[in-house]
């Protein structure tokens, strides 16, 4: 048995834990102690001065090797070393997958805990042991510029899929998520304060991060929004009483980049561990807040110790993965990015065309042409954090190429109306990309610098270098030069949110005019949220989300095109059918205000039917089901659904099948996702399934605690949210 005099460096402390079955508080305690005054506060923030790592990112682009952190080589300590996402890692030239959202539509655990797997192993490969990409914010509104980072609208399902990422992950390297909390404005991020009443906070925001929390996640990253009147980085209503005390993490909370905290003293007494990425304010103030006794030795050692904690721990954990470079963009990873995509893609429509559905492609067209402005493009997203620098990106006009080796296959990938339609009309099939890039939607980055006056004493003075005074002549000068300004957000997209939440008026114009040249148009939506498509849906033939696809979308496109792949996604949000049916959304607010009454259960309150309902997807085949049965647990945490389903057609295919708890109570919504369960059935199978579900979604935080709102509850298992065919059990969950 190891003692505490044996542990004099980092390597000691593992080995006391892993070997020698010392617990981890006693192992990190030890080594704080052999940590002198100005190593501990070293542990707190970034290692690289702010205006070199600044220019550095500036110019080699963001992440490109992972952000050191609290490194110190005298005790071995290796510090952070973080890399973010979520795409894939973002490291040198690593595999891009399918964004997010768009892994979010596959409702597959089991496949997103595999790419987990390989942006972990593509991390530690190239020098990370943490990462940052695990973003579980309610995209509350579609016009949030990010939305494409997060999972879905839905908690259950956010959750889940953010849990999968993250076991994935830390098989190899840390994981953190984020942003905690209710960061779901990019505009107005970084001055915005949400208001949200305490029950829909606990009720609606939490619940995925309480669930990531439950299942093991190492680090949680703080949000620059204010929440309830305090800003996120120094919320002790966030970062103590609910994320420690109540939920009992144990991993650190770091910083969100640059901006992510106002106050020094704060941040550090009210839980936030880390600042990242650089030596910024901790540096200047922190020693001097000590002297003062503004800041006690306590409240340095406390997040000093929390940071060894997790960092012996992971090192315990994981310290035997050792993948190599081999592993980056390595084909395996290619194969998964594929499957990824045809998992994710949603088919929204397919109607028939001489009697025959228009898809899947008949093997032997003699022509199809390729058109639109995204066509041929390698658009994989935002270019802000998450963005990945992919080797080679598969275009939706090469991956249909390759799979149709006997058709002639046009490009056309201008929006020019008439040589559009020109192809169309004599082509036999058109396949029409349309959609979104960086500079609809993405991460807004640069008015940071010279918008919100609020942050600028967060940002250290100048050191007098020219590398600085060129980021300060064009970032944090009031007057920047307007030749940046907007174009592409000094490199990072001009992105932020969405300004409408329709196509552009020339995408809608192209669909108009190539579907009446030739009704045998498929258009194929890129895009990381939820668009509004009532003025042009009627046009073609079939409509599919492709959303930001990864290295292998095009091929993954034309699998499904042609068939050789059934379409399994289901929408992880609802679309409605026109912006007044969506919640109050103003991107450049100072204060908003936060409630239950969004996406699907919004469209419910309202009695509005959704264009296409949160859950929604075609499928080659049909599905039915029935004889459902429930089995409730004594906790009243969990039920056992177990029902029949059936491949009603002769082409096999996945059925998602969602649980829904259907309740009648006061300001609460009518249909509950539960819980679900991806189905694989060959043509004509027949198979009987049982899983879990969660009955947390039908309980009310009220005094610190939660209860069920209902008893009475009716157990709906479907395709979709409110789908007719659903099969139904009334239950009684008891006292």
């Amino acid at each position: 048995m190891a003692t505490l005099a044996g542990i004099i460096n980092f390597d000691d402390a593992v080995k006391a834990v892993k070997t020698d079955n010392m617990d981890l508080d006693s192992a990190s305690a030890h080594l704080l102690s052999h940590l002198t005054l100005e190593e501990r506060l070293w542990l707190l923030d970034g290692d690289v001065p702010f205006w070199p790592g600044l220019y550095d990112m500036m110019t080699h682009g963001f992440c490109h090797t992972p952000c050191i952190m609290g490194e110190i080589p005298r005790l071995n300590i290796p510090g952070t070393r973080f890399c973010d996402g979520p795409r894939g890692c973002i490291l040198g030239k690593s595999t891009v997958f399918p964004a997010a959202m768009a892994r979010g539509a596959s409702w597959d655990v089991a496949l997103e805990e595999r790419v987990g797997r390989a942006i972990g192993r593509e991390s530690k490969a190239q020098g990370a042991n943490l990462f940052g990409g695990i973003c579980v914010n309610i995209p509350r509104h579609p016009a949030w510029g990010r939305v494409q980072e997060t999972y879905a609208e839905d908690p259950i399902l956010l959750g889940k899929m953010g849990a999968a990422t993250m076991r994935g992950v830390q098989e190899n390297v840390m994981a953190c998520v984020k942003h905690f909390a209710l960061n779901s404005m990019e505009n107005a991020r970084f001055k915005v304060d949400v208001k949200v009443d305490e029950d829909v906070l606990h009720e609606v925001y939490l619940p995925h991060f309480r669930h990531l929390v439950e299942q093991g996640v190492s680090t949680v990253m703080s949000a620059y929004n204010s929440v309830r009147g305090e800003w996120a980085g120094h919320s002790k209503e966030l970062l103590t009483d609910i994320l420690r005390d109540q939920w009992g993490f144990k991993g650190f909370v770091v910083e969100d980049f640059l901006f992510g905290f106002r106050d020094v003293v704060l941040s550090l007494k009210n839980g936030l561990d880390l600042e990242a990425p650089f030596r910024q304010q901790r540096a200047q103030h922190l020693e001097g807040e000590l002297k003062a006794g503004t800041v006690e030795q306590r409240d340095v050692d406390r997040a000093a110790r929390v940071i060894l904690r997790t960092l012996i721990a992971n090192e315990v954990k994981r310290g035997d993965s050792k993948p190599t470079m081999d592993v980056v963009f390595c084909q395996e990873h290619r194969h998964l990015a594929r499957e990824s995509a045809v998992k994710s893609m949603v088919l929204l429509k397919n109607d028939s065309i001489e009697g025959r559905p228009v898809l899947p492609l008949p093997s032997n067209i003699p022509k199809l042409a390729v058109l639109g402005w995204l066509a041929d493009s390698t658009n994989t997203g935002d270019k802000g954090s998450s963005a990945v620098r992919c080797p080679e990106v598969i275009t939706a006009y090469q991956g249909i190429r390759s799979a149709l080796p006997g058709t002639e296959v046009i490009l056309g990938d201008s929006n020019d109306m008439v040589e559009a339609s020109r192809i169309a009309a004599a082509a036999d099939v058109v396949v029409l990309v349309v959609g979104y890039d960086f500079r609809d939607e993405g991460e807004y980055t640069a008015p940071a610098f010279n918008a919100t006056p609020g942050l600028k004493h967060v940002i250290p003075p100048s050191d007098g270098s020219p590398e600085t005074n060129t980021i300060i002549n064009r970032l944090v000068n009031p007057v920047a030069r307007k030749s940046d300004q907007g174009k592409d957000n000094y490199g990072f997209g001009a992105g932020g949110d969405r300004r409408h939440m329709r196509l552009r008026p020339d995408d809608v114009e192209l669909i108009k005019t190539v579907s009446t040249a030739n009704p045998a148009t498929v258009v194929c939506i890129v895009s990381g949220g939820a668009v509004i498509i009532e003025e042009w849906k009627e046009f073609p033939a079939a409509i599919l989300y492709k959303w930001y696809s990864g290295c292998e979308g095009g091929n993954a496109l034309a699998d499904l095109l042609v068939g050789k792949e059934n379409f399994a996604g289901r929408l992880p949000f609802s679309v409605p059918t026109t912006e007044s049916h969506l919640p109050h959304f103003d991107n450049d607010a100072e204060s908003i205000e936060y409630d239950r009454w969004f996406g699907q259960n919004l469209l419910d309150r309202l009695g509005v039917a959704a264009a296409y309902p949160f859950g929604f997807g075609l499928s080659y085949t049909t599905f039915a089901t029935a004889y459902l049965e429930v089995e409730i647990s004594e906790l009243n945490e969990e039920l056992k659904v177990s029902l029949l389903v059936v491949n009603a057609g002769d082409v096999a295919g996945r059925f998602i099948a969602q649980v829904y708890g259907v309740v009648e109570a006061a300001d609460w919504p009518t249909r509950n996702l539960l819980g679900f369960s991806t189905i694989d059935l060959n043509g004509r199978e027949k198979k009987r399934v049982c899983f879990p579900v969660s009955t947390r979604p039908l309980k009310r935080w009220k005094r610190e605690s939660w209860e069920l709102v209902s008893r009475s509850v009716t157990i709906e298992v479907s395709g979709y949210a409110g789908d007719e065919s659903s099969v139904r059990l009334a239950v009684d969950l008891g006292p």
